[in-house]
């Protein structure tokens, strides 16, 4: 039996039941008024009310998620989840309307809404007590903003061997753990060094490569160990940058592969979704349900709507 003859996946009855299971494993949550387990429900299919005296007020499973107010069936939905978690590299827009039988806008549309779904917050620091934390910058996408520096006259801020490819992306990645990415106006001294203050606790190993970018920020770290790539150093001894590049990797050949374009101001969701799959990557104990299951909860408290969004 394979996982898409699951009914979830082709039947909207055994969607909701999944969902539900999901994402109330204490039973019914209303949104309204926040209270978990004191629900009932009523004539209606999916439809919940709630049974505080002060609220009273219908809910389903799917209201303030990414696929409230969704008119394109639930178990589409579900595999949606799916195939797009489970995709190392990703799932084209064009790709899934095919398999959904759903128009391009709309599978274009459900795609970035599964993005939002998959973007974290209020994360702990990474690294500490005896960890590594790889810290490195890459460039991808030409920008639809001309990038100014202060520092060169308001001249624009553009490599001459990166005119074609100066998108600024900052990552920050724990040695055998998880990853964290940022879209930046401008990769200078000031941008990054907030991130890595905001984000790797101080008792943490740095590794980068020779960009003088960390020189000043590295004092802040119990030690901060370069390789230098510029005289062909990839590592020494247990100092590299290797896991870092390896992420940027698998982004650039997905977004090249499958995705082929982005617009800049939807390039952070794009970032969130390679982050989630690589932080719940098979090495970490994760198969393709569980982190099916994952980005479904994440869905919870996050919704886009068409109008403007384009």
């Amino acid at each position: 039996m394979t996982a898409f003859t699951e009914p979830h996946f082709n039947n909207d009855t055994a969607a909701r039941a999944f969902l539900e299971r999901t994402m109330w494993p204490d039973g019914p949550i209303c949104p309204h008024c926040g209270v978990v387990g004191h629900a009932y429900a009523t004539k209606r299919e999916g439809v919940y009310r709630c049974a505080e005296a002060q609220c009273r007020k219908d809910f389903t499973v799917t209201m303030r998620t990414v696929m409230e107010r969704s008119k394109i069936a639930l178990h589409k939905w579900v595999l949606a989840f799916h195939l797009v978690t489970a995709s190392k590299k990703g799932f084209s827009a064009l790709q899934l309307e095919r398999t959904l039988g759903v128009t391009y806008r709309s599978a274009w549309f459900m795609l970035h809404r599964i993005r939002e779904a998959m973007r974290a917050g209020g994360l702990e620091p990474l690294g500490g007590d005896g960890k590594i934390v790889e810290a490195d910058e890459t460039y991808f996408g030409k920008p639809e903003i001309a990038r100014v520096s202060k520092q060169r006259g308001d001249r624009p801020y553009i490599h001459p061997k990166k005119v074609r490819n100066s998108r600024p992306i900052v990552s920050l990645v724990e040695r055998g753990g998880r990853v964290r990415s940022f879209h930046v106006a401008v990769a200078d001294t000031a941008n990054v060094a907030a991130i890595v203050n905001e984000n790797i606790l101080r008792e943490t190993r740095l590794h980068t490569d020779e960009s003088r970018l960390y020189t000043k920020v590295g004092a802040n770290f119990a030690k901060h160990e370069t390789v230098n790539h510029g005289r062909k150093e990839y590592a020494r001894g247990d100092v590299t940058t290797n896991t870092v590049e390896g992420y940027f990797s698998i982004f650039k050949r997905g977004m090249r592969g499958v995705y082929q374009h982005c617009k800049e101001k939807h390039l952070h969701r794009y970032l969130a979704e390679y982050d989630f799959r690589f932080n719940h990557r098979v090495a970490l104990g994760f198969n393709d349900g569980e982190r099916a299951a994952l980005a479904v909860k994440s869905a919870v408290g996050k919704r886009l709507t068409y109008r403007g969004f384009n």
